[in-house]
């Protein structure tokens, strides 16, 4: 457990004059600051009605004190916090009468950087804090909590110690190589890795589905000019926000829409018609539609029934992660009726963004895609814990690839150690200080 030798001190929330606001104080000093205020020792985890008073006696306001003696408390540490009414000038007259005392004040995410120091939490759960304040819907607050749980941390666990039982395995056979059994060719090794491999694969997975559930799903609507793009981003967004005339080209930037689809975020990117132009200004809208298509999660590709198949080519240069979405539009044209299917690996649907037919649907499929329907396990996730993932798999194919190949323990051995260390990255059983400084310097202050 790490100690702290300093005291810190922070307005943890102060929602305004009507409310109830709080400063929060961890470290050494907390006691002898409680005692100042009370005038004799505070009882841990009970709460104190008090005068709180300035350096010269004169009264700063009326309120609760409550004191968590270590560890048991959210840092880990001694901490105080002071409850009063919700005035910022009186909770900064409250926090300077606490830097009197012996504190300073704490920087951004230091009461969360010490609980994960003083092994309150680990760095998914620390991370998953962050998460839970910046939530955007009911659906990603739900599984930041489920990470600030330990749901993610203990998936990782589990991993974590299968790799390390497989290390054991594999190096064990290394120990010994004058030894006339092939180690190395156990059924149980290749057993292993396998297993190992299709957990990672579906903790992957479950990942990627939390980053979206914490970012809201980032969708790029693409297809020709005058096709209904911007009919179908005000149809989702319920008003006006794109120009629609019959005039092919009339979307010239990407317009950004955000809006929350039934509890799920969602980052809507209505783009330039894909085609060839000679108007300099299109060209440049065509470029900058490429560009968003390069940072989306999902492509939805806007058409008609006469030209699906050809203008599914725009799909072409994908990201290989990006998922793919095909609306067919304009069903009330065609005299059409709304139906879905699966062709390829990608979803279709038909609809009409002008009188509604089919939308429903297109809402729907958008929410699935988010990572609606994850279950109450759902956990939330950030990119950084996706690409420690993809990296762990990456070291996990090449030792299969060895130990089949050549059957090379030592070199097997080393992509499993490097494979522990990413894995471990995630919680923070392997961590820098450059990593940590980048994560708590996110937080809030008071957080």
């Amino acid at each position: 457990m790490a100690t702290s030798t300093d005291t810190i001190a922070a307005i943890a929330t102060a929602p305004g004059a009507a409310g109830v606001g709080v400063v929060r104080v961890s470290g050494p000093a907390v006691p002898d600051i409680a005692q100042t205020f009370l005038g004799g020792p505070a009882r841990s985890r009970h709460a104190h009605f008090v005068a709180f008073r300035d350096a010269d006696g004169e009264l700063i306001d009326r309120g609760l004190l409550l004191y968590f003696a270590a560890p048991a408390s959210y840092t880990g540490e001694h901490v105080l916090e002071l409850q009063g009414h919700g005035s910022p000038v009186l909770l900064d007259s409250l926090l300077r009468r606490c830097c009197g005392l012996g504190a300073r004040l704490a920087r951004p995410g230091e009461f969360t950087e010490r609980a994960f120091l003083n092994g309150k939490l680990d760095l998914a759960q620390a991370e998953a804090v962050a998460d839970l304040i910046a939530a955007r819907s009911r659906a990603s607050a739900r599984a930041a909590l489920q990470s600030m749980e330990g749901v993610f941390s203990q998936r990782v666990e589990a991993l974590l110690q299968a790799l390390i039982a497989l290390r054991v395995h594999i190096e064990a056979a290394i120990d010994f190589p004058e030894e006339e059994i092939d180690f190395l060719a156990d059924p149980a090794i290749t057993s292993q890795l396998q297993t190992l491999r299709e957990a990672l694969t579906a903790l992957l997975q479950e990942a990627r589905r939390g980053l979206r559930l914490n970012d809201g799903l980032r969708v790029a609507i693409i297809g020709r000019p005058n096709v209904g793009k911007s009919s179908l981003l005000n149809a989702l967004a319920g008003s006006e926000r794109a120009i629609v005339t019959p005039i092919a080209g009339t979307t010239r930037d990407v317009l950004r829409e955000s809006l929350v689809l039934d509890g799920i975020a969602l980052e809507l990117a209505d783009t330039a018609g894909l085609r060839d132009t000679e108007d300099e200004v299109e060209r440049e809208g065509v470029r900058r539609a490429q560009g968003e298509l390069q940072r989306a999660d999902v492509a939805v590709l806007v058409t008609d029934d006469a030209h699906a198949d050809a203008d599914l080519g725009l799909f072409d240069g994908l990201p290989a992660g990006t998922e793919r979405l095909v609306l067919v539009n304009k069903i009330d044209l065609a005299q059409g009726a709304p139906r879905q299917l699966q062709r390829d690996g990608t979803h279709w649907l038909w609809m009409s963004a002008k009188t509604g037919a089919g939308l429903d649907a297109v809402r729907e499929r958008l929410r699935q895609m988010a990572g609606a329907g994850g279950g109450e396990g759902a956990f939330s996730a950030r990119r950084r814990h996706v690409l420690a993932l993809e990296a762990t798999g990456r070291h996990l194919d090449q030792a299969a690839d060895v130990l089949q190949s050549v059957r090379a323990g030592e070199l097997a051995a080393e992509e499993l150690r490097q494979a522990q260390h990413v894995l471990g990255e995630i919680t923070g059983a392997y961590s820098s200080d450059d990593l940590l400084g980048a994560i708590f310097s996110s937080f809030c202050i008071g957080k």
